[in-house]
């Protein structure tokens, strides 16, 4: 009960897994995400423009969202990838991108609140393009 919720959706899917509750192939797996990925631009597309304050739609909206994340985790069991630490390595990423940008605005005697989010997206590329040529 007390399982971080990414942990409890991969020992949730590991019981089911033993009683033979399992898809056979990751491709499977993967039309399982994009049906779920198609069923929250649904409910996105129900809840847009509607009273944030509909409790109804909200559920839905977390209920759809919930359902992607529980068969992205069951994605990752098929490729043997713990999404806990992926997640973990993304958000790592991103904090030591993100201090870069800041660094970034600062040389040129900005904050990063000034600048527009084009202007912010172009140093995040530059970013990106430097560490991927090493």
């Amino acid at each position: 009960v007390s399982l971080p919720s990414m942990v409890k959706a991969m020992r949730l899917q590991e019981k089911a897994r033993q009683v033979g509750f399992e898809w056979d192939t990751r491709e499977e797996v993967w039309d399982k995400v994009n049906e779920e990925m198609n069923e929250l631009k649904e409910a996105v597309s129900m809840w847009n423009g509607q009273d944030e304050k509909n409790q109804q739609l909200t559920d839905n909206l977390e209920d759809e969202l919930g359902d992607v994340f529980f068969s992205l985790v069951n994605y990752a069991r098929f490729l043997h990838i713990d999404p806990e630490q992926a997640l973990e390595r993304t958000n790592k990423k991103f904090i030591s991108r993100f201090r870069e940008m800041e660094k970034m605005a600062d040389l040129e005697g900005r904050t990063l609140g000034e600048m527009t989010l084009v202007e912010m997206d172009e140093l995040w590329n530059q970013i990106k393009r430097k560490r991927a040529e090493g």
